[in-house]
């Protein structure tokens, strides 16, 4: 961060009119999109073999082709599914924390350190098989809470240690 800039000036810049440095966007782990497309195939792939299996045996080869809408389905997915991911990132600024996601819908969220109430590093069994974790933001504001998705577990801790340290010294004034 450049010196002079301040973090909280709305829209990017200071009263003056300087522009603040962009803040350093950090993306997601490619371990998240392998496992979500992993569950993708799984899931529409046996779909796919029982919309083609079972009309084709039970009621002629022609309905077979009824496979075709999950497989279109599964490839439609695969795509979209790599959008999603490259649009969620995350960024640590002086005073808050920034996530950004969404292809279509492009939401931000802006967590102050000092709202922090509680950070959670949660890690489901899918996600601990893919070696993944992910940390959830409460605050008092119960709309404002976020999560980052699919963190490798030693960067889920390591950001929990950071936010959590940040978020008691912020609001150790209030």
């Amino acid at each position: 961060m450049e010196t002079g800039s301040p973090a909280n000036s709305p829209e990017g810049t200071e009263s003056t009119g300087v522009a603040r440095p962009e803040p350093e966007w950090i993306g997601l782990p490619p371990g998240l999109l392998r496992m979500r497309r992993l569950l993708l195939v799984v899931c529409l792939g046996l779909l796919t073999l029982a919309t083609g299996l079972l009309p084709g045996l039970f009621a002629g080869p022609a309905w077979a082709a009824l496979a075709l809408l999950p497989l279109a389905l599964t490839a439609w997915g695969w795509v979209m599914l790599g959008r999603n991911w490259r649009s969620w990132r995350y960024a640590e600024r002086a005073d808050d924390l920034l996530i950004s996601r969404g292809v279509l819908w492009r939401g931000t969220t802006v967590v102050p350190y000092g709202r922090m109430q509680l950070v959670e590093v949660t890690s489901g069994p899918v996600e601990r098989h893919f070696g993944l974790a992910s940390v959830q933001l409460h605050t008092a504001a119960a709309a404002t809470d976020a999560t980052i998705p699919g963190l490798d577990p030693a960067e889920a801790e390591r950001l929990r240690d950071r936010l959590t340290e940040l978020g008691e010294a912020r609001s150790a004034g209030l």
